[in-house]
């Protein structure tokens, strides 16, 4: 076997482990995307009353009060962070990978969240919401597979 084969099949088998990687990076993703979207939601049930758009411009008190109760709320802050770890761990997956390939599993998050709010926020599965996780799986699955 000469030198040119054995470095393309090393060659072939690198770019093989980092798509690997590129998927399994980019599932972990969807994860912590939907751990972030359970902690906002809780975090902002933590504010208190409503604010409008309105409020918050005609009056800088309510402004800074709201900012800083946004500021302070640990879970929040825990939400939006898991975000931004998962906007660095997605630009290390697309690296591996082409997007079109990788970033379908993402609609993987809305399925976590529907079993995440079903476990921790009381919330019900109707048969709409069964067979919209059912078309996402589905059309992750389609999106996935080789051409």
């Amino acid at each position: 076997m000469s030198s040119t084969t054995v470095l393309e099949a090393n060659s072939l088998i690198a770019s093989k482990a980092a798509a690997r990687r590129s998927f399994v990076l980019m599932f972990f993703c969807t994860l912590i995307g939907a751990a972030a979207q359970m902690l906002i939601k809780q975090g902002s049930a933590q504010l208190g009353t409503h604010v409008t758009l309105g409020q918050l411009l005609q009056s800088p008190a309510v402004f800074f009060r709201f900012a800083l109760g946004m500021v302070t709320n640990v879970k929040l802050f825990f939400g939006y962070s898991c975000y931004a770890i998962n906007v660095l761990l997605i630009a290390m997956a697309l690296k591996g990978r082409e997007l079109s390939r990788l970033y379908p599993i993402i609609a993987l998050t809305y399925v976590w969240v529907t079993f995440l709010s079903l476990a921790l926020l009381g919330e019900h599965l109707n048969f709409f919401k069964a067979i919209g996780i059912a078309f996402i799986v589905g059309g992750v699955s389609v999106l996935g597979m080789k051409k």
